[in-house]
């Protein structure tokens, strides 16, 4: 079994009235890039501050490298980089100056080759006496992702990276993020309100909704399961149905409307069922399929209060 670098249990959390976490629980193993998912307002933001102890948890225990963040508040942070929010730097220094005063900062020494060389690695070489003020969005946050390297942490944090980056900076932050995982041996967490992009990025993950966590896992194995959710549209959904409560016993619940069954099945099934269904000379006018995983999460953004 993997070290587990990070150990959140029963996390919870309320601002007067407002209960932002209730029961938030997950593990993150050594060089895990884990995607913490769940639609706005879940309470991804919430959880990552308390983690970073921006803000103190009502209960629930935050274990960090083995040891509590309550108890060994400084040494943990020390080897956490983090972006909450948009990066911010001094306008009007270029980016080598202002990553030369977080360096400072954080108390460590850091050679003049040693900023080039993480420049270098979030792709910015070329601009980096330029102002911060001349950066596009997606340079910006690259920018913020050097400056989380700054002190050489295990553990990386992002919330939200690739907010408002044009599809290009999507890609380029999403590589960049591989790299830190593959080529530089970081565990990163990863917030996203966004399935496809945990799915493309994240090894691990975990959905969290209305300050709960749901569901934890492998991401290929929660996310290639066989099991579908399936809509067929046709002329005759009620003789569908029947024709489908007789010769596939293994499907009991349907959802119906005026043109559109939907229900669960196995992926192999689907094309089984269509070529039964023109056999029995009822037309199918559409098929769509979702993973239910996919399926679920896409119902849950869409009941979002």
């Amino acid at each position: 079994m993997s070290e587990i670098v990070v150990s959140v249990k029963n996390l919870k959390k309320s601002f007067k009235d407002f209960k932002a976490l209730k029961d938030v629980s997950f593990s993150v193993y050594k060089n895990d890039v884990f995607g913490f998912l769940g639609p706005n307002g879940a309470g991804k933001s919430t959880s990552l501050r308390c983690m970073l102890s921006l803000i103190d948890s009502d209960d629930g225990q935050i274990e960090i490298f083995g040891k509590s963040l309550r108890k060994n508040r400084f040494d943990v942070l020390s080897n956490i980089g983090s972006i909450i929010e948009k990066p911010d730097f001094y306008k009007y220094l270029s980016a080598f100056k202002n990553l030369e005063i977080m360096a400072r900062i954080s108390g460590r020494q850091v050679s003049k080759s040693e900023i080039e060389d993480i420049i270098h690695f979030v792709g910015l070489k070329g601009r980096e006496y330029s102002k911060f003020k001349t950066y596009s969005h997606g340079m910006k946050q690259r920018l913020g992702i050097a400056q989380a390297l700054m002190h050489n942490p295990d553990l990386i944090i992002l919330d939200e990276p690739t907010t408002g980056l044009d599809p290009q900076g999507i890609v380029d932050i999403r590589e960049l993020i591989l790299k830190l995982s593959k080529e530089q041996g970081k565990t990163v967490i990863l917030s996203s309100h966004q399935l496809s992009e945990i799915e493309m990025i994240a090894n691990r993950m975990v959905i969290i909704n209305k300050g709960k966590s749901i569901i934890e896992g492998d991401v290929n194995e929660l996310l290639n399961s066989s099991q579908m959710m399936v809509k067929f549209s046709c002329e005759e959904p009620e003789r569908f149905c029947d024709v489908m409560s007789k010769e596939f016993s293994n499907i009991s619940e349907f959802n119906v409307t005026a043109s559109e069954i939907e229900f669960e099945i196995n992926r192999e099934e689907i094309s089984e069922i269509n070529a039964f269904m023109v056999n029995q000379k009822i037309k199918i006018s559409g098929i769509e399929h979702k993973r239910k995983l996919e399926d679920y999460f896409i119902k849950m953004i869409q009941n979002e209060d």
